[in-house]
């Protein structure tokens, strides 16, 4: 019988968005909109905040604003930051639902998870209104978690713990001890660690790889293996307790930190 009480999981890259592509296209988009060219590396920095603290961030790196200066004549302030997000929700709904698949394994995962009574929530730096299209596409493909938390109903987003507690509590899952969270980025292991949680990276599918489906099985079996140890490397670096490929690989992640807390270790 397994000891864990919960799973709070996150979206893109983690249980759909192969890749996490959907948050860099819209960011890169929503720059181009205004005659600014970022890199999908300069989107993909801030990534798991709530997305207008991912665009304050991107605004606020040195080469970003510097690139906004050439074009329009001064540098971004949070003016700047407000007026631009406006036009963020119709593009990065477009790029949600061009992402919407669910990565393979989790329709079974979910079946693992409640057929030995652990509870599954999640969260997500997307709007409530962005997350309502996406989550009936997911219920659709099999991937239905019992709460979906996301920044408006915390005080502040990752790496603060509230998205995670907040899931938890939902839940009724407790003690943290024996909860897990799952996610591909950085400030998803320092908020599973704030949340005195578990913290389980996933990184074949995630942010720190970055590339879809595609991409990754053209890539050579040497260069796909050092850009999973770079990931791995990362998400430990930002706390990660242990690390899986993907999803799929999530019950032995389970079974690994259950036997970490059972011989006396503590997240």
């Amino acid at each position: 019988m397994h000891v864990t009480r919960a799973v709070i999981l996150d979206w893109a890259g983690t249980t759909v968005d192969y890749g996490s592509r959907a948050p860099v296209t819209a960011f890169v988009e929503l720059f181009r909109t205004q005659g600014v060219h970022v890199t999908e590396q300069q989107a993909r920095r801030p990534m798991g905040a709530a997305k207008k603290d991912h665009l304050r961030l991107m605004m606020g790196d040195r080469d970003v604003a510097e690139a906004w200066r050439t074009v329009h004549g001064y540098l971004p302030d949070e003016a700047t930051v407000d007026k631009v997000f406006t036009g963020f929700a119709a593009i990065q709904q477009e790029s949600i639902l061009a992402h919407a698949r669910v990565i393979d394994g989790v329709p079974e995962l979910m079946q693992w998870l409640r057929s030995n009574d652990i509870r599954v929530g999640s969260g997500t730096g997307y709007a409530r209104s962005l997350m309502k299209p996406l989550a009936a596409e997911a219920a659709r493909q099999g991937y239905e978690p019992e709460c979906i938390v996301v920044p408006d109903d915390v005080p502040g987003g990752r790496p603060a713990p509230w998205l995670a507690l907040r899931a938890a509590m939902l839940l009724d899952a407790y003690p943290m001890a024996r909860c897990v969270k799952v996610g591909d980025t950085v400030v998803d292991m320092q908020e599973g660690r704030n949340a005195g949680m578990w913290a389980v990276g996933v990184t074949l599918t995630g942010n720190e790889v970055g590339l879809s489906k595609e991409e990754v099985d053209a890539l050579p079996a040497d260069e796909r293996i050092r850009r999973m140890e770079h990931a791995a490397a990362t998400l430990r670096a930002a706390g990660a307790h242990t690390v899986i490929e993907t999803i799929a690989d999530l019950s032995r992640a389970i079974e690994e930190v259950e036997r970490r807390g059972a011989a006396g270790e503590r997240p």
